[in-house]
């Protein structure tokens, strides 16, 4: 089918005027509906949204293609806009879009909407023809511009097809995909035939996109080429090129960069592709060379696996604080709110075991995507050791004290710093968690590399004996032996800071502290200590009256603090869109949720991300909470809730203040020291 069929000239509109991105969408579904493509335009137009959500259509250059495919579409069909002063899209490259095309396909089997996103695409990639659709003067000139484009782009195929018929091979052959495979999969694929052709190099591209493999290289055309490039950000087969040069990219590379790829692929210095038995791209990450991308790519593997937890259980637990602050126990409950009624602690309960599991979830998936699945145990394991710490030394003791053992020196050396003694905080949370997380996968493969030359009949038993045994053992010293005795040492040495600072009487400079501390970790231990420490407070003022101002102080600014970091990333989010994947976008309103209960882990998946620049930012936004809480006397009787305990705030206008304050530090750091998106 051709582009030129969808399109009618009552369905394109070369003059458009559109205030922002849902508005030129509005009117796209406007000008759709005019061919009467559509059975139920409302149903349409949340099918486009829903599709914008999962991420952005404006592929760049000043270009746009959204699209649906639904039961709602009677016929396909194409709608289009030139928009002369441009709106602002959320393009890939930032810039606003002044060319839209709209695709409408009925929900059949035949997938007509990515034939003709694919064709569409690859016509984009002419900036003539770009220019001329831009400059057209009328409906039926923007549609003479398609046909020719269409007749010469057939043309074009008809000549490459009988080429390749009498061809005695390719020098070069190339495989592009994109993570949605829609258009980035065409457009490198254009690139790169375009830049071969500049070339004088006899190139063929294999697109694999959601329509399926198309122009499919064949095993006698791999044996004939030289080199082979991969420009791809999704899996793609390559057991197939065992024996070539395989240089692999991103698909942007292929669109932004083709000749260069084709230059480095004959260039004699791509390593050789061994074809170790994986049927995957991923299985030769050496080949790719870049360390801090496949980093990348593995944190995230825990990251999104680890988000669903954060989410649904955060969410739970703050409607646990509703039910109890709409049952009257907001200011009474104290240690007990959340808890307080059967609904409430159900709810909590639920959310808390569902929050218990994102730091062993993060780990695994970290492990799981470096070593694949034999990386799974020893991640979680890792993972359960991180969000845990080393066990309470007491009972162990007891029980070797009544068995009468004397103790040696190796016994008491495993004591010592394989557990912890009472009051004393071992877990890493979230940070041990990514340290663990890479570490267990990495000792995996090293465990499959050592156990390579194994006798064939003890081949089976590796990946169910010697990898989760030796690799469980491994970590679990690593763990209790190093990464958690440091945290409980530093962990010690914070609260004796905290003590001393309180007991100086610098109340202002405890608030600046306990509000940082509180966004450093996002309930690891730092997170935990300040808490810890404004909880045990109260408990203290329960005890001895005099003590009240300060402790209400304190647990003030602790809350403070810790409403701010998922609060200030869900504005960043809004504010500064091209700083945020569509993913960590979207969970914008489940931010405002947690950082209002005072859920502070809502912002984990943002700081694992990208550490260097959140963290910095999420501090300072706390630490500004903190400090201005504490210097305007704000005061907070309940250990926890957010918003929902708010009645038991000592001047909660100011509180409010000193919460939206550093929530807007965050954001404008945020949008200063993340990078856009890629």
């Amino acid at each position: 089918m051709r582009v030129r069929d969808l399109l009618s000239p009552s369905c394109i509109d070369l003059n458009g005027i559109a205030s922002s991105k849902t508005d030129a969408i509005d009117k796209m579904v406007d000008l759709m509906d005019k061919r009467q493509n559509l059975s139920d335009k409302e149903v349409y137009k949340k099918g486009v949204f829903a599709r914008e959500e999962e991420s952005t259509t404006g592929i760049g250059e000043g270009i746009a293609i959204p699209h649906c495919k639904s039961d709602s579409v009677k016929r396909p069909g194409l709608a289009a806009m030139v928009l002369p002063e441009g709106v602002e899209y959320d393009a890939l490259d930032g810039e606003p879009v002044n060319l839209i095309f709209l695709i409408a396909a009925p929900n059949t089997k035949d997938n007509v909407h990515l034939d003709v996103l694919s064709r569409l695409s690859t016509l984009l990639m002419d900036e003539k023809f770009v220019s001329d659709l831009r400059a057209a003067k009328s409906p039926e000139e923007f549609l003479n511009i398609i046909e020719k484009a269409e007749d010469a782009k057939d043309a074009e195929e008809a000549a490459k097809a009988s080429a390749s018929a009498s061809s005695d091979g390719y020098e070069i052959l190339a495989v592009t995909s994109c993570p949605t495979g829609i258009a980035h999969t065409y457009m490198a694929a254009e690139a790169l035939e375009k830049a071969g052709k500049e070339m004088g190099v006899k190139i063929k591209v294999e697109t694999r996109g959601s329509g399926g493999a198309k122009n499919v290289v064949t095993a006698d055309e791999i044996k004939a080429a030289k080199a082979i490039i991969i420009a791809a950000d999704a899996k793609v087969p390559v057991d197939r090129f065992a024996g070539k040069p395989v240089l692999e990219a991103h698909v942007a590379e292929g669109i932004n960069k083709p000749k260069e790829l084709i230059n480095k692929a004959l260039s004699g210095t791509v390593p050789v592709f061994s074809g170790s038995g994986a049927s995957e791209n991923e299985a030769s990450d050496k080949a790719q060379g870049n360390a801090g991308h496949q980093a990348y790519k593995h944190l995230m593997s825990g990251v999104s696996h680890m988000l669903p937890f954060v989410i649904g259980g955060g969410i739970l637990v703050a409607i646990a604080f509703l039910v109890d602050t709409l049952a009257g126990y907001g200011a009474t409950a104290r240690g007990s709110f959340g808890s307080a009624t059967p609904l409430a602690a159900f709810l909590k309960y639920v959310g808390g075991q569902a929050m218990g599991l994102m730091i062993p979830v993060l780990a695994g998936y970290i492990a799981y995507s470096i070593a694949d699945r034999p990386g799974l145990a020893v991640g979680f394991t890792g993972g359960m050791l991180a969000a845990s710490g080393n066990a309470a030394i007491g009972g162990y003791m007891d029980t070797w004290t009544n068995l009468g053992s004397n103790g040696d020196g190796f016994s008491q050396f495993i004591s010592k710093f394989a557990f912890s003694a009472d009051g004393v905080n071992t877990v890493s949370g979230f940070l041990g968690a990514i340290v663990i997380g890479f570490i267990s996968g990495y000792v995996v493969n090293w465990l499959k590399k050592s156990t390579e030359k194994l006798p064939q009949s003890l081949a089976g038993i590796r990946p169910i004996l010697i990898y989760p045994l030796c690799g469980v053992f491994i970590v679990g010293v690593l763990m209790c032996f190093i990464f958690n005795p440091i945290i409980g040492f530093i962990n010690t040495a914070l609260s004796a800071a905290l003590n001393g600072i309180y007991a100086s009487g610098q109340i202002w400079l405890l608030g600046l502290l306990l509000g940082a501390m509180m966004a450093i970790d996002m309930g690891g231990p730092i997170n935990k200590a300040a808490y810890v420490f404004g909880s045990g407070m109260l408990a203290q003022a329960a005890v001895d009256p005099s003590l009240e101002s300060a402790a209400f102080i304190s647990m003030a600014a602790v809350m403070a603090g810790g409403m701010v970091p998922p609060v200030g990333i869900a504005l960043a989010c809004k504010l500064f869109p091209k700083k945020f994947t569509a993913a960590e976008k979207s969970s914008w309103i489940s931010n405002i949720i947690m950082g209002a209960s005072f859920i502070t882990e809502g912002a984990i998946p943002f700081a694992a991300a990208d550490p260097g620049h959140v963290i910095p930012a999420t501090m300072a936004g706390a630490g500004v909470a903190g400090l201005l809480s504490a210097l305007f006397g704000c005061t907070l009787r309940a250990p926890h809730g957010g918003i929902f305990v708010f009645a038991t705030v000592g001047n909660p206008v100011m509180y409010i203040v000193a919460w939206l304050a550093g929530s807007a530090v965050t954001c404008a750091l945020l949008g200063i020291l993340k990078k856009d998106v890629e």
